[in-house]
């Protein structure tokens, strides 16, 4: 057995916790899972942040304040404006390697939804990610990818649907990978405003 670090950052509790996320569902998640994977103790992460609701808070405070470094990303790794807005969808469809692991975040965003704490924090994060899709539609008219009069703030929003049904529907019917049955129907909202 290897020794435990003596230290371990937050950022590396919160790397570790949602590894252990991707695996395991909100009632099966432990601080034990969380410290396993984090090459910790439970009782370090006990001392740190409480309980498990704490660290989960932790991380979604965190995760709230993450739109727009993750769309500089995309718009760091691709060409186009239109080309990041397709990469966000390839992100989204990430949430969805499998069925059961759609569901597991599925769970997760139910928390989020529910619970008083989490709530603003989620809200936070949507309307940050609306802003960022709005920018991107805007840029991708500019540039001459999408057609001028756009509704930038409706095609925005259609963007969002999409992407939420999509994902629900390819687990539904379960054909190819998520990935590409998200891509297709990005694809088909776009089509109609593409030049």
């Amino acid at each position: 057995m290897s020794p435990r670090p003596l230290k371990v950052t937050d950022d590396e509790v919160f790397e570790a916790a949602q590894r252990a996320m991707a695996r395991l569902g909100p009632a099966e998640l432990t601080l034990a899972d969380i410290a396993a994977e984090a090459g910790v103790t439970a009782g370090l992460l006990v001392q740190r942040f409480g309980s498990k609701r704490a660290l989960l808070l932790r991380i979604m405070q965190r995760f709230s304040r993450g739109a727009a470094e993750m769309f500089a990303a995309l718009r760091r790794g691709h060409r186009s404006p239109l080309a990041a807005l397709r990469a966000y969808g390839e992100c989204m469809a990430g949430m969805a390697p499998t069925p059961a692991a759609l569901m597991r975040n599925l769970s997760y965003l139910q928390m989020d939804l529910t619970d008083p704490a989490f709530r603003p924090h989620m809200l936070a994060r949507a309307r940050a990610t609306r802003h960022e899709l709005h920018k991107l539609i805007r840029d991708a008219v500019a540039g001459g990818e999408l057609a001028a009069g756009t509704n930038v703030r409706q095609l925005a929003r259609t963007i969002e649907a999409v992407i939420g049904g999509s994902l629900l529907g390819w687990a539904l019917h379960q054909d190819g990978p998520a990935a590409k049955w998200l891509r297709d129907d990005l694809n088909a909202v776009l089509k109609p405003y593409s030049k």
